[in-house]
């Protein structure tokens, strides 16, 4: 779940003590005006749950109420990554002396909070990573020890930071704070400033809440943004499928979450990358025809992976469905199975005889396959 840079500012960092300017929503240029006139020149900021708002003309200056109200009315209304704006930001401008980075993710290879931190915000950090990798420090945090004011001076240490490095601090500790307790799969402030009177302030705001932890985090799930689904994505949701839908080239489908997921992993071992995550398991083989419609209905497509293991959940049954619906949709795309567990053989004999295909012995064959046939 994706918060809004103003419910962001207004419900994580301001409870927990990191300073932001003073701001106000608004849906009407009206309100923006009114805004203006209460707080002085200020940034009038598109709320959409995406980044790029600036290259997009999704923020504008207002030194004046008319100019305000002028930003807002040609930004509210404006689509901005398919997000449509429903309102604005209106924010106090700030005298900024320099622009940092500062976050704290999930690290995928450690599986450990990291905190990272650039001299270089302000800027799209994917850029900053691929051209100056040395500029991102980073701190893989000790769960059993966390991540405290002394881990922070060390982070920062030696980035001449003046008399701003204390305050700078201050806010990678309380950004740690603030991931570890509310669930947070990403919060990153770029860019944090540091102000010409010396004062530290975070300028935007991104967080990102677990959306398993919306029972535990109801506060923050009341504010998210609400999911936004591509048509493939909301045709699966109305026949009761979990597909998400990927801009890689290999399409998925297997049983199980766990299952699909390893294979998309594998996927990406191999150098590919997986165009969906769907899965089939339990009485969702029972549909069949619409996963496998779905899978191919995404134009990025250009082979499949098809991976069953059964248990409980026969794959002779499963395979039965699968060639079923091969059989009336007649994909042109090349197909790659594996199959394993109970049912096994007969699962091999049907796709063998039925399509023609030999399901290969290991999973990992498979997906190489399919990764050269989509390159």
């Amino acid at each position: 779940m994706n918060l809004e840079e103003f419910a962001a500012k207004l419900n994580v960092l301001k409870p927990a003590g990191v300073p932001i300017p003073e701001g106000v929503v608004c849906s009407t240029p009206k309100e923006a005006s009114d805004a203006v006139a209460r707080i002085g020149p200020s940034v009038v900021k598109a709320q959409v749950p995406t980044g790029k708002r600036g290259k997009s003309g999704g923020i504008k200056l207002a030194n004046t109420p008319d100019e305000a109200a002028t930003a807002a009315r040609a930004i509210i209304g404006m689509s901005i990554a398919g997000h449509s704006v429903g309102r604005v930001l209106v924010e106090q401008q700030c005298a900024i002396a320099r622009e940092l980075y500062a976050a704290v993710l999930t690290d995928v290879g450690s599986r450990s909070p990291m905190v990272l931190f650039s001299t270089e915000g302000g800027m799209d950090i994917e850029e900053v990573a691929e051209n100056k990798p040395a500029a991102i420090r980073r701190h893989v945090v000790d769960l059993s020890r966390g991540f405290g004011a002394a881990d922070a001076a060390a982070l920062i240490k030696g980035l001449d930071l003046g008399p701003a490095a204390d305050a700078i601090a201050d806010v990678l500790v309380r950004l740690y704070r603030i991931f570890s307790t509310k669930d947070a799969e990403l919060v990153e402030i770029n860019p944090l400033a540091v102000l010409k009177d010396g004062r530290v302030v975070a300028l935007d705001c991104k967080f990102v809440l677990d959306d398993a932890s919306a029972a535990r985090q109801p506060e923050l799930a009341k504010v998210a943004s609400p999911p936004r689904m591509t048509a493939l994505e909301s045709r699966g949701a109305e026949h009761g499928l979990k597909f998400i839908q990927l801009d890689g080239n290999v399409g998925v489908l297997a049983n199980g979450a766990g299952l699909t997921m390893t294979t998309m992993d594998v996927i990406d071992h191999c150098g590919g990358r997986p165009a969906n995550f769907l899965e089939i398991g339990g009485e969702a083989y029972t549909k069949a025809e619409v996963a496998l419609d779905l899978v191919l209905s995404n134009p990025g497509v250009k082979s499949l992976v098809i991976n069953f293991c059964g248990a409980f959940a026969r794959t002779d049954v499963m395979a039965d469905g699968v060639v079923r619906a091969w059989k009336k949709l007649r994909p042109k795309v090349p197909v790659f199975f594996t199959i394993h567990g109970t049912g096994e053989d007969e699962a091999v004999k049907l796709v063998r005889d039925e399509l023609g295909f030999e399901p290969y012995d290991l999973m990992e064959d498979a997906v190489k396959a399919a990764v050269e046939a989509a390159r």
